[in-house]
């Protein structure tokens, strides 16, 4: 865990200290934190499938949405401490459960540890696929530690306007970082496989949500994954943002994504062409689903 004496493990790089017990700008220092670790049943039907996806919250992230649903874990208040061998035994209790994957939501700051705690499990016996669950915001050198060990990327794609990545997350560089990263996913798990329920064994789905009032940039990210992947990806439309009470100081996305906006991106993926994806039916305005992060599944 040398790196993290100078931690340049995502796009931020900033180069601080973990070690000593300094937070980065992923509001964590070296300790690895989860927040939650259970069955999930909210995700793609390929991850979770009836039995739900063996899902890890983990605590902190380095890209900081103004929009973000999951502000306990995201900005490092949640979550308790956990060694590279208790996440290894998190994993194969999650695959006892019936999990049919394992889940890794926003690890990609613990990504030293969280490879050592993959390669442990599968020498233990985990046999069930691996997702990477990301914000897209990612260093493609940092990914390589995962080459060989996860199975399913699923990324965000968030934005291809530069001034919303600037001004949504604080990261006007997001849009040409997250196309690199996607092109090292790709680059690991260049094929879809599915087994014969419809699990997704191996592949790349990225998911993209669409905010209020831009139609207009979701078009874009979805012509750029359709044109630079065609059907080699597969792509999650979201219509499921919630306003939540920090975004008062972007009043433009105080509320929620209207159905005729959600149509207007449907009809455009139609034409574009794409088939080999995701749409969310019923009433966009819904609640989105928000686990609670107590602690759960983390075992001593």
């Amino acid at each position: 865990m040398k790196q993290l004496e100078h931690c340049m493990l995502c796009p931020r790089a900033c180069g601080v200290n973990r070690i000593t017990g300094n937070t980065g700008a992923c509001h964590t220092d070296a300790q690895m934190r989860v927040a939650r670790a259970a069955l999930h049943f909210w995700e793609e039907p390929c991850i979770s499938g009836q039995e739900g996806s063996g899902a890890i919250f983990f605590t902190g992230c380095a890209l900081g949405c103004v929009f973000c649903q999951n502000t306990d874990i995201s900005r490092g208040q949640a979550g308790k401490t956990v060694t590279v061998e208790q996440l290894a035994r998190i994993c194969l209790n999650l695959q006892a459960q019936g999990a049919n994957n394992i889940n890794l939501v926003t690890a990609g700051h613990y990504l030293l540890a969280v490879a050592e705690a993959l390669k442990l499990a599968k020498v233990q016996g985990l046999q069930i696929p691996v997702v990477y669950n990301s914000s897209g915001y990612e260093k493609p050198e940092s990914l390589c530690l995962l080459d060989g060990l996860v199975d399913i990327y699923l990324p965000d794609m968030k934005y291809m306007d530069a001034d919303l990545a600037k001004k949504y997350s604080h990261a006007g560089d997001y849009p040409e970082v997250a196309k690199i990263a996607l092109a090292e996913m790709v680059r690991q798990c260049p094929e879809a496989e599915f087994d014969e329920r419809g699990l997704m064994k191996k592949g790349v789905i990225v998911r993209h949500l669409l905010l209020p009032g831009h139609v207009k940039d979701s078009k874009a990210v979805l012509n750029y994954l359709y044109t630079t992947y065609r059907d080699q990806i597969f792509i999650s439309i979201m219509s499921q943002y919630t306003p939540m009470p920090q975004i008062a100081a972007c009043p433009e996305l105080n509320r929620r994504v209207t159905r005729r906006e959600y149509n207007r991106l449907l009809d455009f993926a139609m034409e574009l062409g794409i088939e080999n994806g995701f749409f969310q039916e019923g009433d966009p305005v819904g609640e989105s689903f928000i686990p609670a992060f107590n602690g759960e599944g983390i075992t001593e």
